[in-house]
């Protein structure tokens, strides 16, 4: 093998020695699933997020109102989101005027969540839920589940994979135990590869 023929073979060598821990840690992160491949602007800023950064994770997908009977559940989600988060929960907020109870700017909504209630869970900016005006990631929920939200903080619940576990009504509360019960079920099982 001549100079030339060495220097090309051990740069091959080392090429794929570089690239081979690039390649391994791209394998184990999840895959997207369908329901987690929108973008939603962030409630705070507005800068756009992708919902793909929660997959391989359970996911709780709540609408929210800041005047409702329902409103009390922010902490309660708030709190859910703190025991579970390291475990891989994540809950996602979506406010919404559908039902009339949500009428402040993006800001004013983020104030409101983080002053009154300290939620720290990712929420988003205000958007429609139902009907032929919900955002594509409501229409999928319904559409996969049957069920769309009727009343503010209706909560589809999502596993690991991304598929809807189930949905709970807005009567259902953040410590429920049939919903919490659900939870720990989806936290113990692998994240898929």
């Amino acid at each position: 093998m001549n100079t030339k023929s060495r220097c090309i073979s051990l740069a091959a060598l080392l090429a794929g020695l570089l690239l081979a821990p690039q390649a391994k840690a791209a394998d184990t992160e999840a895959p997207c699933p369908s329901t987690l491949k929108h973008s939603f602007p962030r409630l705070q800023d507005e800068k756009p997020q992708s919902l793909c950064q929660y997959s391989g994770k359970v996911v709780l997908v709540v609408n929210t109102a800041s005047f409702c009977g329902f409103t009390g559940q922010y902490k309660g989600l708030e709190e859910l989101y703190a025991r579970y988060k390291d475990r891989g929960l994540v809950v996602l907020g979506f406010p919404s005027n559908d039902f009339a109870q949500e009428k402040g700017s993006n800001k004013e909504i983020a104030d409101f969540c983080e002053n009154t209630f300290g939620v720290k869970f990712p929420m988003f900016a205000k958007s429609s839920v139902k009907g032929p005006e919900a955002s594509p990631l409501f229409q999928q929920l319904a559409q996969l589940s049957g069920t769309a939200p009727r009343w503010n903080f209706h909560k589809y619940l999502l596993g690991r994979d991304g598929q809807v576990v189930d949905n709970y009504s807005s009567l259902t509360g953040p410590d429920n135990k049939g919903l919490v019960r659900a939870i720990e079920q989806q936290l113990a099982r692998p994240a898929p590869r």
